[in-house]
């Protein structure tokens, strides 16, 4: 089986304690779901700076990403359909999926 970095975008903000309460045990769920294949849950991102080629450093994301988790599957295709669970999707996000290749 292969890894794959689920890469999050979006989603919906959870600015009550009662919402983060909830939008915890949606994720809790279904990273239950997906069992033995979650390899790191991830974290979501906080600020973010970005690195021009010429070394120049701005505030902000180049892109809005919001987390990351990485799983194991054993295809693309089987890695995808997994993510399609994933509570990021009701809060009007999205995710990218990546395959994370050997080295060596």
């Amino acid at each position: 089986m292969s890894k794959y970095v689920l890469v999050y975008s979006g989603g919906a903000m959870n600015d009550t304690p009662e919402a983060q309460e909830k939008a915890m045990e949606e994720w809790m769920n279904w990273f239950g779901s997906l069992g033995a294949s979650v390899v790191d849950a991830g974290s979501p991102f906080g600020p973010a700076s970005t690195v021009g080629s010429d070394g120049s450093v701005t505030q902000g994301g180049a892109n809005q990403l919001t987390g990351y988790s990485i799983i194991e599957a054993d295809s693309l295709s089987s890695a995808a359909k997994s993510a399609k669970g994933c509570p990021v999707l009701s809060g009007g996000g999205s995710i990218e999926v990546y395959e994370a290749l050997p080295i060596g």
